[in-house]
This record gives structure tokens, sequence and C-alpha cells, in this order.
């Protein structure tokens, strides 16, 4: 378990004060997949520095495992430092060194395994856990971006660290590759136990392969939870507008003008996730209710393992005909809200206040 609590970080420079934390508070579970997003300068690398100390907060507390580490010696904070592995957004490999020296460097310069063949060893059963055991000898300008990202997770797990902290890992890869690189962290996650922290700017790279997720903006986290909550419920205008990214649907909700219509009635989305997916609930509503219903947008996906599905409806009828359209979804839990006619898309530069800009039914 990582505990953070009440972490600032701030640069002084002259008159000048640069608030890159500000009261941050979140708690992470041990084996968990973690993904804090935000947009640029939001503070989401300052914080994930914060958890091996490349950057010391101004105040606050972190514990991992119980173990306040902000105060640790020069010889524990060493340790700590390889018990967690760190992806780099450019992966930030030896040029003049090949895929097998560059894994086996952080354990031969820190005599973390300092016998050869133990090393070699550890090294040839890392290329075979990300893939690479034809490229042992190649070196950086002979791979391809994703398999550079390969070397460095590999270089990252090198020492059997608890915790793996990725810094855009896959900013800078295809959308091909990076699902390629997201799956063998997911495996990894799986089938080693590590915690997986990953900082990011992209909505898609969070629902994919995170169970829990933070959202920051301007050094604070405005919205924290599961990625279903945070996903399908989003509450901040700047979450509402990272999730449009990667949903159409939001975004049309965010701006009904995007349906080219105007409709007579009420403009409905339902949101529903798990076994309620797969359940047949249009067909009842329209069995017991004469009301008019139009399907305008849907889908049906996947947040990592969990089913999810997403419908905007025209609703058309006597109050008492929509009255019972609710009562059928409240009792099969399915969260609907009522999209008010003149909801336009959050500005995508700035934030602003939490607004409620939708009157909410929830089961």
């Amino acid at each position: 378990m990582i505990e953070i609590s009440h972490l600032n970080k701030v640069w002084r420079s002259g008159a000048r004060t640069v608030t890159a934390l500000d009261d941050v508070s979140l708690r992470i579970a041990a084996g968990s997949i973690f993904g804090i997003i935000g947009r640029s300068g939001a503070g989401k690398s300052t914080l994930l520095r914060t958890l091996n100390l490349l950057e010391r907060p101004t105040s606050g507390s972190i514990r991992m495992d119980g173990q306040e580490i902000t105060t640790l010696p020069h010889a524990e904070l060493l340790k700590l430092r390889q018990q967690t592995g760190m992806i780099f957004q450019h992966f930030n490999l030896l040029a003049a060194k090949t895929v097998f020296d560059n894994i086996a460097w952080p354990l031969k310069a820190t005599g973390l395994i300092r016998d050869a063949g133990a090393r070699r060893a550890r090294v040839l059963e890392l290329l075979d856990l990300v893939g690479l055991s034809e490229h042992a000898d190649k070196y950086p300008a002979q791979l391809s971006g994703g398999q550079k990202q390969r070397v460095g997770i590999a270089r990252a797990l090198a020492s059997r660290p608890k915790l793996l902290l990725c810094d855009e890992a896959t900013s800078a890869l295809d959308p091909e590759t990076t699902q390629s690189i997201l799956a063998l962290l997911a495996d990894i996650n799986r089938t080693l136990g590590l915690t997986i922290i990953l900082i990011t700017h992209e909505m898609q790279v969070i629902r994919d392969l995170c169970d829990e997720v933070a959202v920051i903006e301007q050094g604070r986290i405005i919205e924290q939870g599961s990625v279903a909550d945070i996903f399908l419920h989003p509450r901040h205008d700047v979450t509402r507008a990272l999730v449009a990214q990667s949903d159409p649907l939001l975004a049309t909700i965010l701006n009904p003008s995007r349906l080219g219509v105007t409709l007579p009635g009420l403009l409905v989305h339902l949101t529903y996730s798990g076994e309620t997916t797969w359940q047949p609930i249009l067909s009842q509503i329209c069995a017991c209710s004469p009301a008019q219903i139009s399907i305008l947008q849907g889908e049906v996906s996947m947040l990592k393992d969990t089913p999810y599905g997403q419908l905007l409806l025209g609703i058309q009828g006597e109050a008492a005909d929509v009255a019972q359209i609710f009562n059928i979804l409240d009792e099969h839990q399915v969260f609907h809200e009522i999209i008010p006619a003149r909801t336009h898309a959050a500005p995508p530069a700035e934030a602003s206040e939490d607004t409620e800009n939708s009157e909410a039914h929830h089961a």
C-alpha cells in the first residue's frame, strides 16, 4: 500500500513561487495498476518523481508499506530506488551498448548481481519476458520504438522491483505499438504482482490498463476513483474534456448540437456496466411504456476487463410514462441522466469550476 498525504511541492526563484503539487492525497493498493492523468503542466511528472524521491516534496508524507520514505537516510533511500523501476517516454537507452548490455548495465553498475553468469541468466530471463530474445545483440538504433520501450521495461525490471513507475511510457508510440506495450504491462502486473503507477494525458491508456485513476489539474487532485466511475460518470469539466477525447458519445453529451437535429422530448444518457451490459433492458422498456424512444448514439465496449454500455436516447411521452421508464432503469441499476438542451463542451485549454450540468437519477 502506498499512502500519499497532504503532499506539496513548491519551487521558489527570487520573489517568484510556483506550486507544482498542492495538498495531494492518494491511496494506491499493492498489486494494482494506478493511473494519474492530466494535461501538460498539471503536475503529473512531479508527483511521479516524488515516489522515488527524485523530487523531494516541500511538505507532506509518503508511506510505502507503512514506512515513511521522505525521512529515509541515504543508504535506505538507495535500497528504495532499487525496489522501484522506472520507464521513460523517450526510452533513455545507451546508444553505444547492445540490448543485452543495456539491461545488464544497472545490475553491474549497482553491484546488485556481481557474478557474470548469474547476471547473464537474469538478462536472458528478462529478454524472454519482454519478447526480445532474438534481439539481444542489436543496438538501439536497429530497433523500432516499441522494441526500444520493451528494452526499457526489461531494464526497469532487472532489480526485481516492487513498484514500477511509467512516465508517459506510450506517448512516443503509434496506436498499435501502444496496445502491445499496454498488454505487456498488464501481463507483468498479473504474473509478477507488481504495483504499476503510470502518468499519461491519454484517457484511452487509462481505460485499457488501469484499475484506479486520479485526475490532476494545476497540482491538485480533482477526481479519483475506479476507472469505471471516472470514465462513465466524470464530474469535473477537466475530466469530461479528457474522457471526451476517447469517447465520442460523451463529446456529444457535452455538445448536443453535434447531433445536427433538435428533438422534441428529453435527451437521456444511460450508462451501465458488468452483467447489466448484456440484459435486454430496452426491450423491457418498449414492452411496458407507450413513450416513443429513439436511439441516437450508443456503444458497448470494455474498461480493462469490465464490459460497459452507453446509450443516448431521445424520449418523448407523458410525464407518467417517462417516470415509468426511469423506474425500470432504477430497478436494473442503470444510471440515467437528462441532458439539458443547451449543454456545451468544456473549454479545452483551461479548467472551470465543478458544475452540475445534468439532472441525474442514480439507482
